[in-house]
């Protein structure tokens, strides 16, 4: 299905990172090292990589690999693009200093917490989770994500989820978006900055 989406030469989420990245960008200090977590076009490892982080991304879809490694060419920037998916990572290979998961609500919550737990074991000790993505309100929007309540966030969920971390910021809010016709209009979002005990 991803494949098939990303079939196209269009950036679908627009070739702009994330506003939630471009607000969290202090976060993304020049020599860490950060996963971006089913990257799909680029345009969020591509930020990443922009500010210094060395990055590795990872996504399910070869057509999307091809258009963020263009992208990645274009803005003169490295990232290692590998293709797997969220359900199969090994996620205990490498430690990174961040981790960043963009709007990957694709999955329901059996699959997602086993997601959620790999990502956390992929962190380093002090390394810090960058998460975003919509909230059940969403639904009634109608501008993008998918209409599976179950797969949408809410404060007390990633709270649960996340225990192990230290929550830094979660917060519940509503923006405009225009992130490629992906992500376009108002939008219920969530964030989240976590960061692994040293």
């Amino acid at each position: 299905m991803w494949n098939d989406r990303f079939n196209t030469p269009e950036y679908i989420f627009g070739t702009a990172p994330a506003a939630f990245l471009v607000d969290h960008a202090d976060w993304l200090v020049p020599g860490a090292t950060g996963l971006a977590v089913a990257d799909g076009e680029g345009r969020n490892s591509v930020f990443m990589a922009e500010r210094g982080v060395v990055t590795t991304a990872m996504d399910m879809s070869e057509n999307a690999l091809a258009k963020a490694r263009a992208l990645a060419a274009e803005r003169g920037v490295q990232v290692d693009y590998r293709l797997g998916s969220v359900t199969d990572w090994d996620w205990d290979a490498v430690q990174y200093d961040i981790v960043a998961a963009i709007f990957i609500q694709f999955l329901g919550p059996e699959a997602r917490a086993q997601v959620f737990d790999g990502m956390m074991r992929a962190l380093k000790p002090g390394g810090v989770l960058l998460l975003h993505g919509y909230t059940p309100e969403q639904i009634a929007h109608g501008t993008g994500g998918p209409p599976q309540v179950e797969n949408l966030y809410t404060e007390a969920l990633l709270r649960e989820a996340f225990a192990p971390l230290e929550i830094v910021e979660l917060r519940s809010y509503e923006r405009e978006l225009d992130e490629g016709r992906g992500h376009s209009g108002r939008s219920a979002l969530i964030d989240m900055v976590a960061r692994k005990p040293a």
